[in-house]
């Protein structure tokens, strides 16, 4: 089990206390307490040298004392899975940080679903704590299944990739598609992810309907499982008739590329490649990827506010607007001709 904690890494130096922001601050701790309570009559030049010493000594408060004080939970249970795919590990990244700027504490555990028992075990990790509510992060069928099936006695936010193409990765594929259009291309191969993955399944629905508006040819999907094995395996298995290919995501896009390579195929030349995340080394392909960039971890901390809300019984803040953005890199080009 992978925690957030109270005491974060202070390089070895003693957590700062209220005291010691009373001293930098040059006020009483029944201020800074007062402070922290989110009291407001604080004059303004008394509260922003609260504010700055809180700041400088990177202070965190004690949430079991907090919790006490209280007579509630400051702890969030969170179930994901996947977590070394980019989708799921960046929004796990993103619920961690609201939650810990809301004042709560995220204990995450990682679901393996290969386990029978895997849901049940995950909630006996967690319920050794006392909790203020559960987030599940969803990426998979299987996860969705176990976790709308399991009991939970307080509150609880499921988050899951939408199954339809109106989320925020089906406009990264809508732009993508657009984009090699408007490069020449007519058309187009996708490779897809794992069926049983909603995200996969509503970027392959919203690559057929972005090709279809525009008026592209389009060859039957071929499937990987986000690997760049699979991205390898997925062009290497049949000739290819298409001069663009649309990966799922940029490893998979990896994969393909070489497969390309190694079928004396050059890349943007002979075929153009562009993937999906925009992984931190996509950039350093050969040649640098085009693809999409995903605000996943907008996702996380807009779960976690919308928990947060009903277990403080306050209103539920309204989605982000969440928009991918199309980087356009070396790996795609006008076909030969255009």
């Amino acid at each position: 089990m992978t925690s957030t904690t109270d005491l974060a890494d202070h390089g070895g130096r003693k957590p700062a206390t209220i005291y010691d922001v009373a001293t930098a601050a040059g006020v009483s701790h029944q201020t800074v307490s007062r402070f922290l309570a989110g009291y407001e009559g604080i004059r303004p030049a008394t509260r922003a040298r609260v504010e700055l010493a809180l700041a400088e000594l990177d202070y965190r408060p004690n949430m079991s004392a907090r919790s006490l004080k209280s007579g509630r939970s400051h702890r969030i249970g969170a179930l994901t899975h996947e977590t070394a795919q980019v989708g799921p590990g960046r929004i796990a990244e993103g619920a961690a940080a609201a939650a810990r700027d809301a004042g709560y504490v995220l204990d995450l555990i990682s679901v393996d679903l290969h386990s029978p028992h895997a849901i049940d075990d995950a909630l006996g990790q967690l319920t050794s704590h006392s909790l203020a509510g559960v987030l599940a992060l969803v990426s998979t069928d299987e996860m969705r299944d176990a976790v709308t099936a399991a009991r939970f006695d307080v509150p609880v936010v499921i988050e899951r990739e939408s199954d339809d193409a109106h989320g925020i990765s089906e406009s990264g594929v809508q732009a993508l598609v657009a984009h090699l259009a408007a490069l020449g291309h007519r058309r187009l191969l996708h490779i897809s992810g794992p069926s049983n993955w909603s995200s996969a399944r509503s970027r392959e629905r919203s690559f057929r309907a972005a090709a279809t508006a525009l008026g592209l040819e389009t060859e039957p999907t071929r499937y990987g499982d986000w690997s760049p094995g699979s991205g390898y395996a997925a062009i290497a298995s049949a000739p290819l008739r298409s001069t663009a290919i649309v990966a799922s995501n940029d490893q998979m896009a990896l994969g393909a590329m070489l497969a390309l390579k190694r079928q004396g195929l050059a890349v943007p030349a002979d075929v153009s490649v562009v993937g999906v995340d925009d992984i931190p080394e996509a950039e350093y392909f050969d040649p640098p990827l085009t693809t999409v960039r995903n605000d996943f971890a907008a996702t996380g901390r807009y779960a976690v506010e919308e928990l947060i809300a009903r277990i403080e019984g306050t209103p539920a803040p309204g989605p982000p607007v969440r928009l991918a953005e199309l980087v356009a890199r070396e790996s795609s080009a006008p076909p030969r001709g255009a």
